[in-house]
């Protein structure tokens, strides 16, 4: 596997269409720390000539670059990889096989992550316009999908809360330690989660000094993160699935609940997640009696992940702490990015977190 430009240059050349987005910026905060990638598009279909620096001051002499229109073909022919980090839908409405055989394609929307075509469309309420790449598309949870991930030209970049969940309750599931029927999965995330339109209950008298659940049995990760387990679980997995706006910027936490299929000890849990993740940089399981906590992986592509078994209800409660801007979008489509291109897989991506 190569290491360098399908063009032949030193350096992997990289366009974002979405790039004034919060994925989209955080996108160009993570490339500009990796010394194999050069961003030569910004693109922004609402900020078209206007520097990138203007839109976001923190690129200030870190970015001469003006904002460029969202033409994918055009930009096909001079990147090697694209992110696209847009609304869903966008990806999929103009996606044709001469973009996919000039350059590879990372989409951080949904248009990809499902195989059923008509469970994303009955989900997101919109019809799928280039269904004949489902198929090839990879699902690009690394820490899962690693060999077909390096092979691909179409990632689907996984959404913020399905990563966390899935990588919270995976160990236990593949083992066949929790009755999948009993899954219930409890999650809250920042505001950035909601992307940087204006809308009126991501305001800032809305958000402070509250917490509420929303999309109550109706959010559209949920199929996503189904899709995900059922793989794992080897049979159907249906769940709930209760996401929770919390007034933060950033970062997401799990609590996943099920029920034991069998007795077992908190040491042989704990034991399980360090045989699945030891090898996993960017999954930290934490000593015993540490919950996550959103605080410790903020700005970073680190999910800190932990398990307490509760023997009175023969449950056990599952966690998961992570960025949503990086592990959750920026960070893992990079991550992404570096198996395609045969990087090692944590370069430009280790990066300790924020604190305080």
């Amino acid at each position: 596997m190569k290491n360098k430009s399908m063009r032949g240059m030193d350096m992997i050349q990289i366009g974002i269409i979405g790039s004034t987005g919060y994925a989209g910026q955080e996108l160009g905060r993570v490339l500009l720390q990796h010394s194999e990638a050069k961003i030569i598009w910004y693109g922004s279909k609402s900020y078209v000539g206007t520097p990138y620096s203007q839109v976001f001051q923190n690129m200030f002499e870190l970015v001469d670059a003006d904002c460029l229109e969202d033409n994918l073909e055009k930009l096909s022919e001079q990147a090697d990889v694209i992110f696209t980090a847009t609304p869903q839908g966008y990806l999929a409405s103009l996606l044709n096989e001469k973009i996919l055989s000039n350059t590879k394609v990372i989409d951080l929307s949904a248009d990809f992550r499902l195989k059923n075509v008509e469970v994303y469309e009955d989900w997101y309420k919109i019809e799928h316009k280039s269904p004949q790449f489902l198929s090839e598309a990879v699902y690009g949870l690394c820490e899962l999908n690693r060999e077909e991930i390096k092979k691909a030209r179409l990632i689907a970049n996984p959404g913020c809360y399905p990563t966390c969940s899935i990588l919270s309750i995976y160990p236990l599931l593949n083992e066949g330690l929790i009755d999948p029927s009993t899954l219930i999965i409890d999650a809250k995330s920042g505001t950035s989660g909601a992307g940087r339109g204006a809308k009126l209950g991501n305001l800032f008298c809305e958000v402070n000094e509250n917490i509420k659940a929303y999309g109550v049995t109706s959010h559209r990760h949920t199929p996503e993160i189904e899709e995900q387990l059922t793989r794992a679980a080897k049979t159907e997995v249906t769940l709930n699935f209760t996401p929770h706006l919390v007034p933060m910027n950033r970062g997401i936490l799990v609590t996943a609940y099920a029920s034991l299929t069998k007795k077992i000890s908190q040491e042989e849990i704990h034991a399980v997640y360090e045989k699945y993740y030891e090898k996993e940089y960017f999954v930290r399981v934490l000593k015993p009696d540490l919950c996550p906590e959103t605080r410790w992986v903020e700005g970073s592509n680190f999910v800190d992940v932990n398990t307490v078994i509760d023997p009175r209800t023969n449950r056990v409660i599952m966690m998961g702490a992570m960025d949503n801007l990086v592990k959750g979008a920026a960070g893992q489509a990079v991550q992404n990015m570096n198996l395609m291109f045969g990087l090692k897989e944590t370069k430009g991506l280790e990066i300790a977190p924020i604190f305080p």
